[in-house]
């Protein structure tokens, strides 16, 4: 290749690899362009992995037996060894009588003729290497093919690591975009109830102890707000926070997606992909819904909780995993130990540290306080011109059994100040069962009977503080002092 060609073509190069953001796509590229401009016959690119074996993972490669790869990769690792070592590219006309790879039995096996190969060069440091061989002729590539590929290589080496940056700092634009309403939600976790504290209690004693936790209560009782939150305030803050519903995904789907897999290992399997174990990588894996989960992939989960490693779908290695595990559950997992349906050895390892989270029909004295935080929440989003709720309507709130717990407590405050037109939420703007009264009738209470129950309760938790029992339930405090003349109590 002449001069004026190598120059044109490293300019055609550059603009086609510098388009390029998917460190995959970007990958096979440098190889595809390596193997057209030199005409090799086979090829492959590594990036150094201190956590590999060999200390490289190939990443990228063409014209291997894909059953037998890992032995021909292997035949060439003095060539890269030697090339990693040194920081020198290696040209070989006739590798099989080259002194520096006789003691090479894969090479001698493969019949491998002519070598090249470049270290992938970023400043100081080398980050990889692209490798091509031909079996077919001597002297295939050039010294002129050496000096274009080195060039190639220090391009290359840059837009690989540009298109990896660009890669996880937009996955990490997902990940904060995905976490910043739930963290703007929930800078503070609401409630004062004495089952809701003791919950967080034991929250707080973990939150600097890496073992595992399990969460359980019903749907909608916050389970993933608690995790969040013992991530965010332990030592694991700052690093990633994934969370995994086992029962939203496919069950022939789930070990890929949460353990990863490598390029050919099914088909579709293009390229190597992490897992969400990974990605996870230094934070917190959230498994939520545990109880849905299959059989075989308990017993990997197990390994992932004891040994701290897992292996992608098609490896032969094992991963280290540096992530802390929560689970959460709605389901009586000791029920589904019985049944053969969860793992006994499972459970008992998830179950060292148990926080069960209450129904909210058992913390209603927190109503009042979740109120006033969606309702303010909700005027913000919606813009709209609502000051407080109508004691009538918290009397509602307060008797209902909010089968659906905080998430749908939350969901009917937000429909409620969308559909209200005054600048009180009244009876009127709530849509809902509210004829669930099971638990007035089962106490033959009526509604007045249970309204004063709740405020002498409150009143009493304030230490007969009127105005702070006028705030903990969301009334004003006027309105409390008539209840309290009316009842007598002044």
């Amino acid at each position: 290749m002449e001069q004026k060609d190598n120059f044109n073509a490293l300019y055609d190069i550059t603009k086609t690899i510098n388009l390029i953001l998917d460190p995959n796509e970007l990958l096979e590229k440098v190889l595809e362009i390596a193997m057209t401009h030199l005409s090799a016959e086979r090829g492959f690119v590594m990036l150094s992995d201190q956590n590999a074996e060999l200390g490289y993972t190939v990443v990228a490669f063409k014209n291997f037996n894909s059953k037998k790869a890992g032995d021909e990769f292997a035949g060439s690792s003095s060539v890269i060894k030697t090339v990693l070592d040194t920081g020198e590219p290696v040209l070989t006309f006739d590798a099989m009588s080259d002194e520096r790879f006789e003691s090479s039995v894969s090479i001698m096996a493969q019949k491998i003729l002519s070598i090249i190969c470049i270290p992938l060069r970023t400043g100081e440091r080398i980050t990889g290497a692209v490798y091509l061989d031909s079996s077919k002729s001597r002297k295939a590539f050039t010294d002129d093919a050496l000096k274009f590929l080195t060039i190639f290589g220090n391009l290359a080496a840059i837009a690989i690591e540009n298109a990896q940056q660009y890669s996880s700092l937009k996955a990490e634009n997902v990940r904060l975009k995905n976490e910043v309403d739930v963290t703007h939600l929930f800078s503070n976790i609401i409630g004062a109830s004495e089952k809701w504290k003791k919950a967080l209690e034991i929250a707080h004693r973990v939150l600097d102890v890496d073992v595992a936790i399990l969460l359980t209560g019903e749907s909608g009782t916050g389970k993933e707000l608690v995790a969040r939150a013992i991530h965010d305030n332990g030592t694991r803050k700052g690093k990633p926070f994934v969370a995994v519903n086992a029962s939203a995904l496919p069950e022939n789907l789930m070990e890929s997606e949460l353990f990863g897999y490598m390029k050919g290992s099914f088909t579709g399997a293009n390229s190597d992909r992490k897992g969400l174990i990974e990605v996870a990588s230094g934070g917190t894996l959230f498994l939520d819904e545990i109880g849905d989960l299959p059989l075989n992939l308990q017993a990997k989960i197990l390994r992932l909780l004891q040994e701290k490693e897992y292996r992608r779908v098609g490896d032969t290695k094992n991963k280290v995993a540096d992530i802390r595990i929560i689970a959460a559950t709605n389901k009586d997992l000791e029920t589904a130990v019985k049944e053969g349906r969860f793992r006994d050895d499972l459970f008992f390892r998830l179950n060292v540290i148990d926080i069960h989270l209450p129904p909210l029909r058992d913390r209603r004295d927190d109503i009042p306080l979740l109120a006033k935080y969606f309702l303010k929440r909700a005027v913000e989003n919606y813009k709209r011109s609502i000051d407080g709720i109508h004691p009538e309507a918290m009397q509602m709130l307060l008797a209902n059994q909010w089968k659906g717990n905080v998430r749908e407590f939350q969901n009917v405050i937000e429909r409620a100040v969308v559909l209200c037109r005054g600048s009180q939420l009244t009876k009127e703007d709530f849509v809902f069962n509210a004829g669930d009264s099971s638990a007035l009738q089962k106490n033959s209470m009526t509604l007045a009977d249970f309204e004063r129950q709740i405020i002498e309760a409150t009143l009493q938790e304030m230490e007969g503080n009127r105005t702070r029992t006028a705030e903990r339930l969301g009334v004003s405090l006027r309105w409390l002092q008539y209840r309290l003349k009316e009842w007598g109590s002044e």
